[in-house]
């Protein structure tokens, strides 16, 4: 049988294979142009990354001058050095009743109780910054104070840590002191201390605190050696504490709720142990959150604003740290991709703050907005969080940061901190310094006791209302002071009965003084923390 030869090609069906050829390699070369040119670009990009102009900002420097001396006023205790004149000694039988010496610490806002939860994270934030930006604080001459008064808390802390497990973690009565308008110096009234212990244990007040004094730690070591290893052997017992008897002390101790309620505290365990591994060096906290806790407390992947209730972002940008420079130790693989996934999650925030915000996210001045009670907490410390992560990109020579589509440079995040901390100092709809004493135009009638009440004044619990109530503008100025801020339309209320707007809180200084340390040198290097 013959064979059947193969029939010739169609000349059609060559020219078809032919165009699709030549299309092909049309494709090949405008894929190969374009990234080639987006190379290009990139290279282009990162040859002239922009930097901030060279030399110390005087608005900023006069502003972190500003910002510390409200740590001046809101001090209780034998004074010492007292830089305000219309402060004097107050609180001096703090603590008596249980054999202890309570009289330092700070006073928490406008009112006179020593809240313990967020005094102890107003010293972490402080101790922070003065790591972060101890070099800019000493251009200004600024670090000596941010020193001297992150130590009056810390001292505070020691005393209010009697035992492995037991910590007082409030000075006076709320709910008294509420129903009194009086000076510090004036108040008679009880002032009962409050503790957590093994029968009504708080882990998130006790990991704070031992974030506060880990992290202080850090910033006394080369000054106090002995001093230094007390903080830390008291922030070790205390997480002990806080992580072996895992509850919220608000509901511990449900009389606080109506002050400071506690939303949780798996992020402050993970903040905690994070301050610690920077100050031991001890692998324990990596593993601990990584392999150990992550999953269940770190919630990668979504982004939460910083705040006294909330450590998480904290915790994301410092672990960065360790991802943008190296921990100098080995670690296994999976404690390395779960120290990315904090980077990754703090990423994320980063690209919150540079994209377009979703509704009711921002002010049409400007300003990042959370919430109408403390607006200020969130924009400020979402701000400092931002110079600080621009600085650990500029310093690892971290180009840029994709967000959808687009990349950023470390300027950008640094433009973005700039933007929220020239609203606070004014450049805003009602050309308001939120800054209490910067500026021409600031707060007259902040809501503080101290501040409202002239100083030769004899008053008693009840008939102090009378200021609270009277039209005139404090007679004493809380000096650097930063306000609850704006409502979303970017309006304030200047009314001393306005405790939304009108009150000040010592963890928004201490958010505000590591902002204005982080923006008002252009120096970017990034030291080690030890």
């Amino acid at each position: 049988m013959e064979a059947k030869s193969k029939p010739i090609a169609d000349s059609s069906e060559w020219h078809w294979w032919l165009l699709v050829a030549f299309i092909a390699v049309l494709v090949a070369g405008a894929a190969s142009i374009t990234i080639w040119r987006n190379y290009h670009q990139l290279q282009n990009k990162v040859l002239r990354l922009r930097t901030p102009p060279d030399g110390v900002m005087q608005k900023y420097s006069d502003a972190l001058r500003i910002s510390t001396q409200f740590f001046d006023v809101q001090r209780s205790g034998r004074l010492e050095n007292n830089h305000i004149e219309w402060r004097g000694d107050s609180g001096l039988q703090d603590g008596k009743e249980e054999h202890l010496d309570l009289s330092k610490g700070l006073y928490d806002a406008g009112d006179l109780i020593k809240f313990g939860f967020p005094m102890a994270f107003t010293a972490t934030v402080l101790a922070w910054s003065i790591l972060e930006y101890g070099q800019h604080m000493e251009e200004v001459k600024e670090l000596k104070h941010a020193q001297e008064s992150l130590k009056w808390i810390t001292d505070y802390l020691i005393n209010a840590h009697p035992s492995d497990n037991v910590l007082y973690i409030q000075v006076g009565d709320p709910d008294v002191d509420h129903k009194c308008w009086e000076r510090p110096e004036a108040t008679t009234e009880k002032r009962p201390a409050i503790q957590v212990n093994i029968s009504h244990p708080g882990s998130d007040v006790a990991a704070e605190t031992a974030a506060a004094m880990a992290a202080s730690s850090l910033v006394f070591k080369n000054q106090d050696a002995r001093y230094s290893k007390s903080l830390l052997d008291h922030a070790q017992k205390l997480f002990q504490f806080a992580d072996s008897y895992r509850a919220v002390y608000s509901e511990s101790i449900p009389g606080i709720q109506d002050y400071y309620n506690s939303s949780g505290y798996s992020d402050e365990l993970l903040w905690a142990a994070t301050w610690l591994y920077h100050a031991t060096g001890d692998g324990y906290y990596i593993s601990y959150v990584t392999v150990m806790h992550g999953d269940a407390f770190a919630d990668w992947g979504n982004p939460t604003w910083f705040s006294w209730d909330n450590k998480l972002a904290g915790t994301q940008v410092l672990l960065s740290r360790l991802n943008f420079f190296g921990l100098g130790k080995e670690i296994s693989m999976v404690e390395n991709l779960n120290l990315q996934m904090y980077r990754r999650t703090a990423e994320a925030l980063m690209c919150r703050v540079l994209l377009p915000p979703p509704k009711n996210q921002k002010t049409k001045g400007g300003l990042i907005w959370v919430t109408e009670w403390d607006t200020l907490q969130y924009s400020i410390a979402t701000a400092f969080l931002a110079v600080v992560f621009s600085n650990y990109m500029f310093t690892s020579k971290t180009p840029y940061l994709y967000c959808n589509g687009k990349l950023y440079e470390s300027m950008d995040l640094r433009e973005v901190a700039i933007s929220q901390a020239d609203y606070v100092l004014g450049n805003n709809p009602m050309n308001m310094s939120y800054l209490v004493g910067f500026g021409r135009n600031y707060p007259q009638y902040v809501h503080h006791r101290g501040a409202s009440i002239p100083i030769n004044t004899n008053t008693s619990c009840e008939d102090g209302f009378k200021w609270l109530n009277s039209r005139k503008p404090n007679p004493n100025l809380a000096i650097g002071a930063v306000v609850g801020g704006p409502f979303l339309d970017d309006t304030y209320i200047d009314s001393r009965n306005n405790s939304r707007q009108a009150e000040p809180t010592t963890y928004n200084s201490a958010f505000f003084v590591g902002l204005m340390s982080g923006l008002v040198t252009s120096t970017h290097v990034v030291r080690s923390f030890t």
